[in-house]
This record gives structure tokens, sequence and C-alpha cells, in this order.
């Protein structure tokens, strides 16, 4: 029995992996996907190497962060993996939905909508492990968002007691969010599986936008080398990054142990949620400003409803679309920009009109692929 379980995993990965049928005509923008499994093995592997050392309780947490960075060997290069490795990670799949956006990739709904489910499961674990440290700026993210959840009526002041184990951000937190943090990523890992299941199912999307079923060839080798190029070149890149700069992207006010009594001048989240922030910041009321944060990602799973044209799709072959998805990218960026900013004039007013670009974006894009029955009829010859 063991034996024909073996081949049968085998057999899995074989096709999964090598012997796997994918268009001829893929270019760079889809090595994200295997980038992004790179990222998620490096994380899983400098993270538990952290749990071994890290202890969460309220008294100890910060101290025995500083224990890995000074007294564990190697320590400070793995939590610099661990950190910087998730603003590669947030890179990488950011550029992901890009690529699925522009090419229409968002049509195949359950590879879709699963991958818009490691998305919101990759924030939340993010963010659960952004507080782990109980630096000051961690303790009062953790509570600037945490507190968000009681806009929500009846049940919010409920969920948000339930959050913090108690009346206010502290041990019971922590523990709370440890063990989503440890949790999460191995369910992450799941839905990857998932994903990839429903991807070879439906099969790649290309830059064409139409079937490809005529012009394939196998994943290995063309496509693995292809991937085994970007992967070397990431590793590099995230090697050198930690070598020349540790904390790189730690805040400095993380260096503080955590204090109830201190408030950081400006709380920001990491630079990955800096549009979300900007999002929540720009709308003036309190459970408008959670809805349009919850609904900056959760438009992503209405995209996939959005009206089809089956011919030559993406926004390749749509100028005006085109325009529109590089303004959208564009307002993508300023939010990040404006997230970081302390909000004083103009900088106040920028971010309610990037807020509205961006969601008018995915307001206009349904109607951006009808044939409106404009175009002129062709002759015959």
């Amino acid at each position: 029995m063991g034996n024909h379980e073996g081949k049968g995993i085998i057999y899995m990965m074989k096709s999964a992996l090598y012997d796997l049928p994918v268009p001829l005509n893929l270019s760079n923008f889809w090595n994200f996907g295997s980038l992004l499994g790179v990222c998620l093995t490096s994380q899983l592997i400098t993270g538990l190497l952290m749990a071994a050392h890290y202890t969460a309780d309220t008294e100890l947490a910060f101290s025995s962060v500083a224990h890995i960075m000074r007294d564990v060997n190697g320590g400070w290069f793995i939590r610099s993996m661990h950190a910087t490795g998730a603003s590669f990670f947030f890179v990488c799949i950011y550029m992901h939905i890009g690529r699925g956006i522009y090419y229409q990739s968002y049509y195949m709904k359950n590879t879709w909508w699963s991958g818009c489910s490691i998305l919101m499961l990759l924030m939340a674990v993010s963010f659960t492990g952004y507080v782990l440290p109980w630096g000051q700026m961690s303790f009062w993210a953790a509570t600037v968002i945490t507190s968000m959840f009681s806009a929500i009526p009846y049940l919010g002041v409920l969920l948000v007691e339930w959050l913090w184990g108690g009346f206010c951000v502290g041990d019971g937190t922590l523990k709370r969010f440890y063990v989503f943090h440890f949790v999460g990523p191995f369910i992450m890992v799941v839905l990857v599986i998932f994903h990839i299941m429903n991807l070879h199912e439906t099969g790649s999307s290309n830059c064409l936008g139409v079937s490809s079923d005529a012009d394939i060839t196998c994943f290995h080798s063309l496509y693995t080398f292809k991937d085994l190029v970007w992967i070397v070149i990431m590793l590099y890149c995230l090697v050198m990054a930690c070598l020349w700069s540790p904390d790189l992207f730690i805040n400095p006010y993380n260096y503080i142990p955590a204090s109830s009594v201190k408030t950081p001048q400006h709380i920001e989240p990491e630079w990955y949620f800096l549009f979300a922030y900007c999002i929540l910041r720009s709308v003036p009321n309190k459970m408008g400003g959670v809805l349009a944060l919850v609904g900056s990602v959760f438009v992503l799973y209405l995209m996939p409803l959005f009206p089809r044209k089956n011919v030559l799709k993406g926004f390749a072959h749509n100028f005006i679309a085109r325009m529109f998805f590089w303004d959208f990218v564009a307002g993508f960026i300023v939010l990040s920009v404006l997230g970081g900013c302390s909000i004083d004039m103009p900088l106040s007013t920028l971010g309610p009109l990037a807020t509205l670009s961006y969601f008018g974006f995915f307001a206009i894009l349904p109607f951006l692929f009808i044939d409106w029955g404009f175009s002129k009829k062709s002759k015959g010859l």
C-alpha cells in the first residue's frame, strides 16, 4: 500500500512540474507564481527556526526577539530573511495579481478566487507577524487595526474584546496572534495546492488571452529553466538586502519596547499595507472607512463576474483599457506613498482622489470590453 501511495505522489508531482502542458508564448510575468512558492517556503523555514526561540508573552516577547538577534547563531540573518522576505512575498503577489488583471486571468473563476483567498490570508498572517516583536509600532498597530472591528454594528465590541483576549491589547492578544501566525501559513499551503489544482484543470492563460491547445509544450525543461533563473535572481537580491541592510524593512520604533502610555507620533503599517491604510484614512466616517478598507481587497472577488468577450482579450489589445489599467497602477502607488505621509494639506486632498481612482477602475472595468456595436463591419475583398 505504501509503495502505491509513494508512486501516486511521485506521479502527481511529475504531472504538476514535469509533464504539465503549458502555452509556448508565456512571458516572464508568468514566473511570479513560482517565485511565490519559493517565498512561501523561505518564510516557513525561517519562521519555524525563530519559533524555537520566541516567547509569546508581553513581558518576554521583545527580549526574546533581541535574544534571537544577538545570541542565537545566525539569528540576525534568519530574522532579516523573514522580515525582508515578507516584502519580497508581497512584491511578487502584487505583480502576480497585476499580471492576472492585465491578461484577464480572473475569468478562471476557481483559480482566481483561491488566489484571492491566499492574498487575504497572507495579509492577516503578515499583520499578526508584525505585532509579534512587541515593539512600539507593533503594539499601536495592533491597537489601531483591531479597534476598527468595533465599527461593526451590534457585534463589534464583542469581536474586539475576543481579539484582545480582554479589555485592551495585552498578553491574550499576543498569544492569539502568535497561534494564528504559526498556523496560518500551513493553511496557506493547502490553499496553494488547491490553487494549483484548479490551474491545472483550466490550463494557464497566455499573452493573447485565447485558447492555446494547439500550441503547447511541457513545463520541463523550458519553463523550469526560466523559473530557476528568476529564482536565483530573487534569492540573490534577498540575501544581498539582508547582508547589506538587515533592518531595511523594520520600523525604527519597533526597537523600542511596547508602552501603552507613549504613542508614536506617526503610526503606520508596513509598506505593503499602506494603500489600504490610506483608503481607510481618506474616508471621514469610521464605518465607511472600514468598508472601503475591506472593499479594496474584496473587490477582487467580483472580477470573475464581469462580462466577457470571447475574442482576443486583455488590456494589451485595448488602448483605452490599457490607459485605465496604468492609471489604476499609478493610483495604487500614490495611495501607498500617501499612506506613509502625515495628513497635511495638500496631501489630505490627494488621498480621496486616489481612492476614487482606485475604485473607479473596478467600476468601469466591466464596460471596457463590451462590444457596443460601434465598430465597422469588415468588407469582403
